[in-house]
Formats: structure tokens, sequence, C-alpha cells
């Protein structure tokens, strides 16, 4: 599975901005997709996560109520709707897949930057 991320950028606090990540290969053997973030120096950070059937959703304590995620498997896509953002929000945003059998995210896409600006 290739997980390709796109659509992070430079934004006012209280502004919004919408993450795709586009999954190839092996998709039917995906279970569920997540997105993740790392700050400069922090550890990584569970965001959000989805089944890749049945739309079940979790989410990280410090985005809920402002971040959405959402998928549309005829796109093999999953989107991560981010609003309301604080500058604590500013990281790399990576998308990442796992299959049922495994415990962990064994697929992860190369990252995308999102930046908020006080």
């Amino acid at each position: 599975v290739q997980l390709q991320a796109s659509g992070g950028g430079l934004v006012q606090a209280g502004g919004s901005l919408r993450l795709s990540c586009v999954a190839s290969g092996r998709t039917f053997s995906i279970y569920r997709m997540g997105w993740f973030r790392q700050a400069p120096g922090k550890e990584r950070e569970f965001v959000a996560a989805i089944n890749w059937s049945g739309g079940i959703t979790l989410y990280g304590e410090s985005v809920k109520g402002r971040f959405t995620i959402s998928r549309d498997n005829a796109k093999n896509t999953v989107y991560l709707q981010m609003n309301n953002l604080i500058p604590r929000d500013t990281a790399v945003y990576y998308c990442a897949a796992r299959r049922a059998q495994v415990q962990d995210y064994d697929y992860w896409g190369q990252g995308t930057q999102v930046t908020v600006s006080s």
C-alpha cells in the first residue's frame, strides 16, 4: 500500500485546512486509516482514525470537536477537515494505514506540513 498525503500549508489561527490522503496498491487489505502529527522536538501524536468500511471514527483529545475525518472509498481517499486551527496544531501530518491482522499502522505516507500562525 502506498499513501500520498497533501493539503498542508500556512494558515492563520482560527482558519481551516483539509488534508487528503490517497491510497494505492493493495487497498483491499486496509482495515483502518489514521492521521498522526509530529511537531519539532515532540513525540508523534495520534490525531484521528477511521475504519475503511463501517465509518467508525476515533479522535485524539486535543482535536475533538475541531477536526473531522472522513473517507471516500471510491477514490481510495481519506480526508482530515481541520477547523478552528490553533498554533499548537503546527506539525507535520502523516497519514497511515493498518491491516486488520496487525495492531500497529504498517503503511505511512510522506507527511505534509501544517503551520498555524498566531
